[in-house]
């Protein structure tokens, strides 16, 4: 069935899998209700939860560059070892928190855990893989993770319908116990760890911010992300709020997505075969140019039919993540030196932080000054990514080589 669904035989990976299954069911479960927990188990207002995740995030930003030097020396493998016993704890903090400073240095742990953990996965999928098959493994795992987080929302449903303490420690628990899980299976996945040879240059971060091709897929990953927050930080606001559409849009919208990755990754990844990275690159970017006017459609329509715009606008909007996901993860772990790809992941991963922590702040910002000024911006950025990607392999050539599914 996963064959003919485009996605490869796992086989001897069914650990890792697991590992990852484990993780993603457990983080979907708790992420939905993560504000909602501390306002139900503690004094805290919505602006004190609020800020003190926000300064969690920024606390743990910097961490980047020591987890990509960790995995480094150490292995992927035994970093997201270490990631998931982090996250354990630090979600198993948020038993016993209540005030503000407790909550931020609770949620630092589990970001740090989280860090490692993502931090290093690009690495271990690098390692069990061979040249050629990078992309069908990336677009599997995304698919797994986008299914897994699915899971977890519908269970973290449940707990909101009973809407009471217990239901909700009892998610903490479950969560904590899935990352158990996920360290269990992972101590049998082989430790595939990229060793120095003698005449590889030696560097560190220098060699990493000095490598300018790098930089510019980095940059080209950072448009990317920008348009890959939108599903979760603009359109549920600009469905609900700015357009006033019906509330159950914004869950079949996150349904659709859902399912659309999950079927459809790697159908996506077979179709791209044969075609040149950078160009599939740019078609992402292009998919969320026509998402995006899509949306701007639906708010000059009547309700029953800017409700089908916005439907039709995901559809379209989602294969912008079907195309981009797995050539941009793919691209990137290749284009780095064995030696030195924790670090050069390291960076990538930044990037996602990055992403996650101003995306909130700048379209709330962006969809208070104007029904259509979020998308005009967010269309020039991923204009910006297209062009910078078309570009790219006359700087990075791993981008210029072509799209392989096994």
């Amino acid at each position: 069935m996963l064959q003919r669904l485009g996605f490869p035989r796992v086989g001897e990976h069914r650990r890792f899998v697991s590992a990852i299954v484990a993780d993603t069911i457990g983080s979907g479960l708790f992420m939905p209700l993560t504000i909602l927990y501390f306002l139900k188990v503690t004094d805290l207002t919505l602006v004190q939860v609020g800020a003190a995740l926000s300064v969690s995030a920024l606390l743990t930003m910097p961490a980047a560059f020591v987890i990509g030097t960790l995995v480094d020396r150490f292995g992927g493998r035994r970093m997201m070892l270490v990631g998931n016993l982090v996250q354990g704890a630090g979600m198993l903090a948020y038993l016993w928190v209540e005030a503000f400073w407790p909550v931020a240095l609770a949620t630092v742990l589990l970001n740090l855990g989280r860090q490692a953990f993502w931090g290093s996965f690009g690495n271990v999928v690098t390692a069990i893989t061979q040249r050629g098959e990078r992309e069908l493994w990336f677009g599997f795992l995304q698919a797994l993770r986008n299914l897994g987080f699915a899971v977890g929302g519908v269970l973290a449903g449940i707990a909101v319908q009973l809407d009471t303490g217990l239901a909700f420690r009892t998610v903490v628990i479950a969560n904590t116990a899935t990352f158990v899980l996920a360290f269990l299976l992972l101590l049998d996945v082989p430790d595939h760890r990229s060793v120095q040879s003698d005449d590889a240059p030696v560097g560190g971060w220098g060699v990493v911010l000095r490598d300018g091709a790098y930089l510019r897929l980095v940059l080209g990953q950072l448009t990317f992300v920008v348009g890959m927050m939108v599903l979760n930080f603009a359109l549920p606001v600009y469905a609900a709020e700015t357009l006033d559409l019906p509330g159950w849009l914004v869950g079949a919208i996150f349904t659709l997505n859902t399912i659309l990755v999950g079927l459809g990754q790697g159908l996506m990844v077979r179709w791209m075969t044969g075609r040149v990275r950078a160009r599939m690159m740019a078609l992402a970017q292009g998919f969320f140019v026509l998402g995006y006017a899509c949306f701007v459609l639906a708010g000059r329509l009547p309700v029953q039919v800017a409700v089908v715009a916005m439907l039709l606008g995901a559809l379209v909007y989602t294969g912008g993540e079907l195309a981009g996901g797995p050539v941009f993860s793919a691209t990137a772990a290749e284009a780095a030196p064995d030696h030195l790809r924790g670090r050069y992941l390291g960076l990538v991963q930044l990037v996602w932080g990055v992403g996650g922590a101003v995306a909130p702040v700048a379209y709330t910002w962006l969809l208070e000054h104007g029904t259509y000024t979020i998308w005009a911006v967010l269309g020039l950025v991923a204009v910006l990514g297209a062009t910078a990607s078309v570009a790219l392999p006359r700087a990075l050539p791993t981008a210029g080589e072509r799209v392989t599914a096994g």
